[in-house]
């Protein structure tokens, strides 16, 4: 058994995690932490989440001063935690021989300068960019499998990257005409701390991000193409639907289209393609899937793709990636 610990547990994404791994025939979750002034500090992770109790009654602890203690005693280590806060402790439990699994945006991209345009930060540890592989399951398993840093792809990435890969490996889109991507998530994206954007009355559905959220860069850079990326925020509670335009190249059929997706999946469980039909979120919720349909007319493809932002978008995800470096079944704890 390998022993887990999860820091930054009493977020959304930290209790799925915590769910997931204590259920898990190979991991033991060892601790739950949280940072030093948290609220949440000392209460039992089924006081927030009442559906854990009898499940997962760890309790939240605040983070220790000296952090070499605490990665002596995990093999795993999964940061929930804020881009700033990853940045800063992945060094320490790597230098302890942890494997890191960091659910934020911190590693995602191989260029510093990334950080300080996009994330408002420097980021001071090249070595571990070179270091970290991108935690797009199904896409990066040779890399997965051999680092001790993965960086897990970020919700809007892993489903417009599961939905567009395969196209555009297989040179089937026309990329003179940037693929669009509008992707609704549910109000859980936006995390567990209370904000007038995600109270009750103020939820609506809006656009947000408009040019500028990070996660097209992210998009873009492991895509390969540029894209045009619009989140939006809807009423509901969890999930993401991303509904993708693009252009084909002249000529592609929808049996070329289906075979690049069998191509790429057809041994991936994690990812259902439909043969007819679009996904819905109602499909995919608390579920470790990403589900992928699509339309063609007039040489133009619409792909519909969904996912539980909380799970294939975050904590699914990340213990998919820690069975892959571990030489588990890459689905152990999930299905």
């Amino acid at each position: 058994m390998q022993k887990a610990i999860i820091v930054g547990a009493s977020g959304y994404t930290g209790a799925e995690l915590a769910r997931i791994l204590t259920l898990h025939p190979h991991f033991e979750l060892k601790g739950l932490y949280v940072s030093t002034n948290s609220a949440d500090a000392n209460k039992p992770i089924s006081l927030l989440y009442p559906q854990l109790k009898q499940i997962v009654d760890l309790q939240l602890q605040p983070l220790p001063e000296n952090l070499t203690d605490l990665a002596k005693s995990a093999d795993t280590v999964f940061l929930a935690t804020a881009h700033e806060v990853s940045h800063d402790l992945a060094l320490i439990f790597l230098e302890n021989s942890c494997k890191v699994f960091d659910l934020s945006g911190a590693y995602r991209v191989n260029k510093a300068e990334f950080y300080t345009e996009f994330y408002g930060f420097e980021h001071k540890f090249p070595q571990l960019l070179d270091l970290a592989a991108y935690g797009l399951a199904e896409w990066n398993f040779e890399q997965i499998k051999q680092t001790d840093l993965v960086a897990v792809a970020g919700c809007y990435p892993t489903v417009s990257q599961l939905s567009l890969k395969p196209l555009i490996e297989n040179d089937l889109l026309d990329l003179n005409q940037l693929p669009i991507i509008n992707a609704v998530s549910g109000v859980s994206g936006a995390g567990r701390k209370a904000s007038l954007t995600s109270s009750f009355c103020e939820v609506s559905l809006n656009a947000y991000g408009v040019f500028n959220h990070r996660h097209q860069p992210e998009i873009a850079t492991h895509l390969g193409t540029e894209v045009i990326f619009t989140p939006h925020l809807g009423n509901f509670k969890r999930g993401i639907l991303a509904t993708i335009t693009a252009k084909l190249q002249r000529g592609v059929t929808n049996e070329q289209i289906k075979s690049a997706y069998q191509q790429y999946y057809a041994d991936k469980p994690l990812v259902r393609v439909y043969e007819q039909g679009l996904p819905s979120i109602k499909a995919v919720e608390f579920t470790p899937y990403c589900d992928i349909g699509f339309a063609t007319k007039n040489g133009h493809i619409i792909i519909v793709g969904a996912e539980d932002n909380l799970l294939k978008g975050a904590a699914s995800q990340a213990v998919q990636c820690a069975n892959i470096r571990y030489g588990f079944n890459e689905t152990a704890g999930l299905i």
